[in-house]
């Protein structure tokens, strides 16, 4: 594969030994991520309609999208001492995976066994899991940030991302069929094939990650900053201005994020198969692009494509209100993916430039629990606030989707300017970086 042969050629290594155990790493790497994909696949879109189909009411639904954000911010926080006290990254995260793996099957267990009150023991459960699945990617982060070069960053994580994009498409289809299929008999038994694949594969996914190569970490200095001053100080360094922009774009964003899914099921009364189509356009739009984005990052800077992606952000919820047709709302998704792919892989690949490695665990649990108290309270604020907002334009829903769309354009008019790279790179205009100079690269 290009990427590793990429990878081969431009570093240097201190024996050959190593060499060859970070490259065996990286490919170790997209076949955990290929696993995971599978597991996301078959779960991630589908937890929602799950609580639809008992019956979850739209506070229901907005709580089984903050509180698991809520209990994942919490966790990461504990993820630098409890991986400390493991003894190494790998160490921690482990046996933490095999616990994820493990709570998919409560949850496709909920529906037959607590008879009263099922969707509040989905929520539970759903949050606990998410905790699991969660709690390591600082650890995760940080191993990666060590085994990924800096300046192949963009194109790695870009080429591992479409990889687990495609497969996560593919799994994100087979659960539609299956739950079409399963739509006139028992739905449930749908749901316990989709949640029992997801324990199989996260199992696997756990495997390969076993396989990998763990480099050693930088040691922590004496006189770094803990978790308190990371917090106290984020207004005060490059990383933490960026952490507080992100947090707010996904606080704006999870206002009406969880609730597309109950606009295209409960309000348009779509099929399952019409769901997946249109869901799917952002996966397919997403994997597509994410190389593109890849390469220009690893050129021009992530914070260049932050501020691209960042100025058409607001209008990915307000293209909802246009029309309803499937084939339309499938173009829409489309463009959501377009941008939410620079978008994404630009963000996670600035945290890992811009972390210092001694303390980089730290600093990612940092981010990662801001980011998701943020995500929490957006999530909450849109469940509590949507039964009491107006109709606009037939659905009360699509007032969510504006203010949705007004409250990130606010963000990036007030904050994105006060946002720096970390990196030496050349200045590029946004015509320069989209189609390149006279149109060629």
């Amino acid at each position: 594969m290009r990427i590793f042969r990429v990878y081969k050629r431009d570093i240097t290594l201190d024996t050959v030994q190593r060499k060859e155990q970070v490259r065996k790493s990286l490919k170790y790497s997209v076949l955990d991520g290929s696993a995971w994909a599978a597991m996301m696949g078959l779960t991630q879109s589908y937890v929602t309609p799950l609580a639809l189909e008992m019956k979850a009411t739209t506070s229901q639904v907005g709580l089984l999208s903050s509180m698991p954000s809520l209990m994942m911010a919490l966790s990461q926080l504990l993820t630098p001492d409890l991986s400390e006290r493991a003894g190494s990254r790998k160490g921690f995260i482990l046996p933490v995976l095999f616990g994820h793996a493990i709570m998919f099957i409560p949850i496709l267990l909920v529906h037959y066994i607590f008879h009263d009150s099922p969707v509040w023991w989905l929520i539970g459960f759903v949050t606990i899991s998410s905790v699991l699945g969660a709690v390591i990617n600082p650890a995760w982060g940080s191993m990666m940030a060590d085994l990924v070069p800096e300046q192949l960053r963009g194109r790695y994580f870009a080429f591992r991302g479409r990889i687990t994009g495609f497969i996560t498409l593919v799994f994100f289809f087979l659960a539609g069929v299956i739950l079409q299929a399963f739509t006139d008999s028992d739905i449930f038994t749908g749901y316990a094939i989709l949640f029992g694949g997801a324990t199989f594969f996260r199992l696997l996914s756990l495997y390969f990650l076993s396989r990998q190569y763990e480099p050693a970490q930088a040691q922590e200095k004496a006189d770094s900053p803990g978790l308190v001053q990371l917090i106290k100080g984020l207004g005060n360094s490059t990383l933490g201005k960026f952490t507080l922009y992100i947090a707010l774009i996904d606080l704006c964003t999870n206002v009406s994020a969880p609730f597309f899914a109950v606009f295209m099921l409960r309000d348009l009364n779509f099929s399952y198969l019409q769901f997946v189509m249109v869901s799917s356009t952002g996966t397919i739009a997403n994997l597509v692009f994410l190389p593109f984005w890849g390469s220009r990052a690893d050129r021009a800077g992530n914070i260049r494509i932050i501020q691209i992606t960042s100025i058409l952000l607001p209008f990915v919820p307000l293209l909802w209100l246009v029309n309803t047709n499937a084939y339309y709302l499938m173009a829409a998704n489309a463009f959501s993916g377009f941008v939410w792919s620079g978008y994404g892989l630009s963000a996670v690949n600035f945290v890992y430039d811009a972390s210092l490695p001694e303390i980089r665990t730290k600093q990612i649990a940092v981010f990662n629990a801001v980011d998701m108290i943020a995500c929490c309270i957006g999530a909450l604020a849109g469940g509590y606030i949507t039964p009491h907002l107006p109709v606009l334009l037939d659905y009360r829903l699509r007032t969510l989707f504006t203010l949705s769309g007004l409250l990130r354009a606010a963000v990036v008019i007030l904050l994105l300017r006060r946002i720096n790279e970390v990196r030496q790179v050349p200045r590029m205009t946004a015509r320069e970086l989209l189609i390149g100079r006279n149109g060629k690269h």
